[in-house]
């Protein structure tokens, strides 16, 4: 059976058990505050379980996208090194919100595995909880007792809490879990060591398949636990351990999942896999990582310097300097896999194929950004290696090792093999104490303490009605405090809201909670999953009272106008530049909008002002809002609504449209009710963000015209100064070139100032010991005339070791260039020695042996510099 039905033959079965089949999330969680991917199929479940949502449906099946690059056996610098581990990964999983629980969990189970699947129930174990004093728990008789029914006693193990007890976080549903491991060894290696002696014992062929998780308790902030009034079933099986077992394959990579994006990388690179521990090595990281990499920018996550897009960078780098080092590999390679991907996975992620061209050229051009900044690292470590051959030294410290990890994107075990191959090595322990503080640092920037929701009224979920009503009679239904090192604030939930809570760009609403008693300011709206959480400095004097919650209407309307501007943009660029656009990310407030989207040149001046001389023409229209709200997601689409790739769509939508010809969109933003209302629109910046993706900042309404107005503000100022000229363009380019006729004069000036200068060197050169010495300051207009008159030394004169301090501009530059013969037969270093005449003015600087050059801070020390060179060449 082939991987694609071994996937499909896993949601069928469950749909036969009457489970609703829902496609996988992304793989990028937003309105989370607690994970930065998707981990785990029960993600996008996490509302039903914490009560925030009903589901509209009891059971459900999965195939889930899932990204893993921390916690145990999946720290990214493992992947690769062995042949189970992975970052992306996809889990199968079947769901119960309060049906089904732990009986009929465990009959599937074992139905789908042995009778549908034909695993052999002779290499099967099941672990069950074993209990936990810490916990007062009790073991997990009755799934022990259900397990019998199916399997032999002695295949049944009990596990500690480590293993066979599943936690969402430190808070929220929790229960005991039930594993399935299965034993792949050969016949003569199980009749040797049982297989049940080494379950959980990281035996790489005895592996974990399938976790049932029996969701029965909460955990409390406080770490006591609560019964849950409703249980619930969550299960995951990773796929490709599945795909392995019923493929009786010794590594996952062995199987279908994999063998067909190794063989493109082996006849890519010219090598063998199977043949060399460090080629094997490199093709399991780049065709595991490609995977991870093209998901992701796929749901909207590009590669980036923070957060998650830093973690996309650095597994795309980690796969390109093992294609590099082992490989071979010199130019961009991973793009060429992704239509491989789009090939093997477009059946069930759609958004691949439908995206592929992009993914592509983004993967491709950090590929080749990254290339360029490995060469410099290259160098970097060249100059790290010369440093300590002078110093007689030979191993890098933990500090510059972690610069090269930090800034060149280095990991460890790259910067020990080039050390090794010099004959230096890492001080390994001195880098993973700078990792460890990094990771300290970084942890406390983020640290928050979150308090267990108080109940005040027992109600489930909030209802919006922000899209009808500014204003609305409410009450708080439960409080929570929060504190980081910025303070405290509460966090309330209210039985109705009129507050947007920040959400696909659009930032949260600010206003206030009213009673004839009290006024409490709302700072902020947040989404947590889907609840809408009201961020307020302190609690209400009585949580319990009635209050009147007020949105800040003018805030309000002024990010209405430019919301819905965005919509009109959107369509805009692509009537403009093509159908390619689609939409990257957003922000939307009051004072501006920020609008990414795909594509991959600079939009020209003409293309702005015809995007411009679009959308304002779309305002003066006057175009009426429809908005169409739970609608099906599928008959949004059939009327050619626009939905962006990485949100997760219900299966009911609301739907904008301004003009069914022009702009239909899935949103679930506040706008305007006409066109109209947003007065003018003004595009103020274009540019590119990463690769193939651009953005565009534009203000509206009242911003526009305020702007309108400086720049005729400015034109007015422009005139007056220039004596109110016929034409003032014409005006401002003739003084434009006279400018630049007298910096030519300037120039000139400088060069023949330079040349009498050089002349007063060349005759005042001292030789000592075969070298011809020029050691003196100078003032100087450029650090490029400066370049220049050090080379025009070395041209004119002999042997010579010219060392200047220069006074350019009022700060200090010092070069020092040596005759080639120098450098050989006296062993000096122009690079060294600058570094070491740059203390004298608080700088530092570097070059090449024969030219080098170093900046500073302390103008006063370039005559220090002078002393300081002729006593150290004073004997050569």
């Amino acid at each position: 059976m082939d991987a694609k039905r071994i996937r499909s033959t896993f949601i069928e079965f469950f749909q036969s058990k009457e489970h609703q089949f829902v496609p996988s999330a992304p793989i990028v969680l937003k309105n989370d505050p607690t994970l930065m991917f998707t981990n785990a199929g029960m993600n996008q479940f996490k509302d039903f379980f914490l009560g925030n949502e009903v589901p509209s449906y009891t059971r459900a099946t999965d195939s889930q996208k899932c990204l893993r690059v921390s916690g145990k056996h999946n720290d990214l610098e493992e992947v690769g090194v062995d042949t189970y581990h992975h970052t992306m990964f996809e889990m199968l999983g079947n769901w119960s919100f309060g049906d089904y629980f732990k009986k009929d969990a465990i009959d599937w189970a074992w139905e789908l595995l042995t009778e549908v699947y034909g695993l052999p129930v002779d290499r099967l174990y099941v672990t069950v909880f074993g209990g936990d004093q810490g916990d007062k728990l009790d073991k997990d008789m009755e799934a022990y007792d259900l397990w019998t029914a199916h399997v032999n006693k002695d295949r049944i193990l009990f596990g500690d809490k480590k293993d066979n007890f599943w936690e969402m976080g430190d808070v929220g549903p929790c229960g005991p879990a039930s594993e399935i491991h299965i034993d792949l060894r050969s016949a003569e290696e199980i009749a040797s060591i049982p297989g049940k002696d080494l379950v959980n014992a990281d035996h790489p062929q005895v592996i974990e398949i399938w976790n049932l998780v029996f969701i029965q308790f909460n955990r409390l902030a406080n770490g006591s636990l609560q019964e849950l009034p409703a249980k619930h079933i969550d299960t995951g099986m990773g796929f490709e351990r599945l795909v392995r077992a019923i493929q009786n394959k010794s590594s996952n990579y062995d199987t279908d999942v994999f063998t067909p994006f190794i063989q493109a990388v082996e006849t890519k690179a010219g090598k063998k896999y199977g043949e060399d521990e460090k080629i094997d090595i490199a093709v399991r990281v780049i065709v595991d990582h490609i995977r991870a990499i093209a998901f992701t920018i796929a749901d909207g996550q590009l590669p980036s310097n923070n957060k998650a897009g830093y973690v996309i960078r650095r597994i795309l780098r980690r796969a390109v300097r093992y294609g590099y080092t082992f490989l071979g590999f010199q130019e961009p390679f991973l793009y060429e896999l992704v239509p491989l991907l789009s090939q093997h996975f477009g059946d069930i992620y759609p958004e691949v194929p439908s995206q592929e061209d992009f993914i592509s050229k983004v993967i491709y051009e950090e590929e080749a950004a990254f290339l360029r900044t490995l060469d410099n690292g290259l160098k970097r470590l060249d100059q790290i290696r010369e440093d300590l051959s002078v110093k007689g030294e030979r191993v890098i410290t933990g500090k510059v090792a972690f610069e090269l990890y930090d800034t060149f994107g280095f990991p460890l075990d790259l910067t020990s093999l080039i050390a090794r191959e010099a004959g230096i090595s890492v001080d390994e322990k001195g880098f993973d104490e700078e990792m460890a503080q990094q990771k300290k640092r970084s942890r406390a920037a983020a640290e928050q303490e979150t308090g267990d929701w108080v109940m005040v009224q027992d109600e489930a979920g909030v209802e919006f009605v922000g899209y009808d009503q500014l204003e609305v009679d409410t009450h708080i239904i439960k409080y929570r405090e929060v504190s980081d090192k910025k303070g405290s604030k509460v966090q309330l939930v209210l039985a109705q809201t009129p507050f947007y809570a920040e959400s696909g760009g659009q930032v949260g609403d600010q206003g206030e909670l009213v009673n004839d008693k009290e006024t409490v300011k709302i700072i902020d709206t947040k989404k947590e999953n889907d609840l809408f959480v009201h961020i307020v400095d302190k609690l209400p004097q009585d949580p319990t009272a009635s209050f009147t919650a007020k949105v800040k209407s003018e805030k309000r309307n002024l990010i209405m106008n430019n919301h819905s501007a965005t919509h009109l943009l959107h369509a805009a660029l692509r009537e403009v530049l093509g159908d390619h656009v689609q939409q990257k990310g957003s922000l939307v407030n009051d004072q501006v909008l920020r609008f990414d989207f795909s594509h991959f040149s600079k939009v020209t001046e003409e293309e702005i002002h015809q995007i411009e001389k679009i959308v304002n023409q779309k305002i003066r229209e006057n175009i009426p809002l429809q908005e169409l709200r739970n609608i099906p997601i599928e008959k949004a689409k059939g009327m050619g609504a626009t939905a962006l790739f990485g949100e997760k769509y219900g299966d009911f939508v609301r739907v904008i449209i301004f003009d069914q010809e022009y702009s239909v969109e899935l949103c679930g933003g506040t706008h305007v009710s006409a066109t109209g209302q947003i007065g003018l629109f003004k595009i103020t910046s274009e540019g590119s963000i990463s690769s193939g993706v651009r953005r565009i900042e534009a203000i509206t309404a009242v911003a526009a015209e305020e702007y309108v107005s400086r720049q005729q503000e400015l034109i007015q100022s422009l005139g007056d100064l220039l004596k109110h000229p016929k034409d003032l363009l014409k005006a401002v380019e003739a003084l434009s070139q006279e400018r630049n006729e007298l910096k030519k004069e300037i120039e000139k000036l400088h060069l023949m100032q330079a040349g009498a200068l050089k002349d007063e060197l060349v005759s005042g050169v001292v030789s000592i010991a075969g070298t011809n010495q020029i050691i003196s300051k100078v003032s100087l207009p450029s650090a490029d005339a400066l370049k220049k008159l050090a080379f025009e030394l070395k041209n004119e004169v002999d042997d010579v070791l010219v060392v200047i301090a220069a006074d350019i501009a009022g700060k200090p530059q010092v070069a020092v260039i040596i005759s080639d013969s120098l450098v050989e037969s006296k062993s000096l270093n122009a690079g060294t020695i600058v570094r070491d005449l740059a203390k004298s003015i608080q700088g530092g600087g570097g070059g090449q042996a024969f030219f080098a050059t170093a900046g500073g801070k302390r103008l006063e020390g370039l005559e220090e510099v002078v002393d300081r060179a002729k006593s150290m060449f004073s004997s050569i």
